[in-house]
């Protein structure tokens, strides 16, 4: 279903983009067809649709660079719009839009499984809390990237984070896709069962062998998982940025995305020595502190040091500073979605 940007004709003789938008979904009755805001009213029919039924391509023309279109689901006389904000397509990416909608599954059913990975009673084991992107039990078609998130018990809920304040990642990740910015993404939080040995010199080998050999071949035969190296991330912030880091190094094959948060690199770890005797790794990095008293020398240093070795500021490593931002889950949370863009933005 090869759909390219091209450039034709209006009736006013302006040139107007045409822009291919491909819709997935697993339509049982029905059909689908889209609206745009030149008028919400009309349907647009699909110019094409795939054999089986779950692929219906758009063609549309629009004069300036960028419309808000949805898709909407029409079954026996009764419309059904797809859920969530409107979507976005901007002509200057040169790029087709892909999506997967939903019509039934409300945005506030977005849900949160709580696990033990392996069951409880084998030799190694760790509480797991899995989020699901709307939509996730309605369009079977979509798959997601994943992104595995350290300290998972500071990640979602209030009365088990540390002073109740979560990283609130569920309510950041429905605003950044209500501004059509970032892909959705399934997240994995990890908790911990021994923090200081887990994430740091020699646990955290053992501890990443869990992850590799244990959880993640768990979460991707049981959810609809991207799994390459370049759809799975690894985040984590002071000891959590260590080990998020050792992660990433030691298994790039399996992690191409590492977001490292005021990380206290340096203390019992050896991977700046690492980096520095070994082949460099294809990995994106993300690293920030705060400062003062945040990790803000070691990081910078760190930043220095992977340049050293070939990383690409702006492509392959980004580094920010944040002045009077502290060492707790609240500034990580406000600026959290940095990695997240960096890593699965549009």
């Amino acid at each position: 279903m090869a759909g390219t940007s091209q450039e034709v004709r209006s009736l006013s003789g302006r040139p107007s983009e045409v822009v291919t938008i491909r819709v997935f979904y697993p339509l049982v009755s029905g059909r689908i067809a889209l609206r745009t805001e030149r008028d919400w009213h009309t349907d647009i029919e699909p110019t094409r649709i795939s054999e089986d039924g779950t692929c219906f391509e758009f063609e549309i023309p629009f004069e300036r660079s960028w419309l808000y279109f949805k898709p909407v689901l029409a079954d026996r006389g009764s419309v059904y719009w797809s859920q969530g904000n409107n979507y976005l397509v901007v002509t200057s990416s040169r790029r087709d839009r892909e999506i997967w909608p939903h019509f039934f599954e409300s945005l506030g059913s977005s849900k949160f499984d709580r696990l033990q990975v392996p069951i409880e009673g084998l030799p190694e084991s760790h509480f797991v809390t899995v989020y699901h992107p709307p939509g996730y039990q309605e369009n079977s078609l979509r798959h997601y990237p994943v992104l595995y998130m350290q300290d998972g018990q500071n990640l979602f809920f209030p009365e088990e984070a540390f002073a109740g304040n979560p990283w609130r990642v569920d309510e950041t990740l429905t605003v950044m896709d209500s501004m059509n910015i970032m892909r959705r993404t399934i997240i994995v939080g990890i908790y911990p069962r021994r923090r200081m040995d887990e994430y740091t010199m020699p646990g955290y080998a053992r501890y990443g062998r869990y992850i590799v050999d244990v959880l993640k071949p768990y979460i991707d035969g049981t959810y609809r998982t991207m799994t390459g190296p370049e759809n799975t991330a690894v985040m984590g912030s002071s000891l959590g940025g260590v080990v998020t880091f050792y992660l990433a190094w030691q298994y790039p094959e399996i992690f191409g995305m590492a977001a490292c948060m005021s990380s206290t690199f340096g203390w019992r770890d050896d991977l700046m020595e690492r980096i520095e005797s070994e082949a460099k790794r294809e990995i994106r990095i993300y690293l920030d502190s705060g400062w003062p008293g945040d990790n803000y020398e070691i990081t910078r240093g760190m930043r220095d040091l992977l340049l050293r070795r070939g990383w690409i500021a702006g492509l392959d490593l980004l580094y920010y500073a944040f002045p009077n931002a502290i060492h707790n889950e609240q500034n990580w949370a406000m600026r959290s979605h940095i990695p997240f863009q960096f890593f699965f933005g549009r």
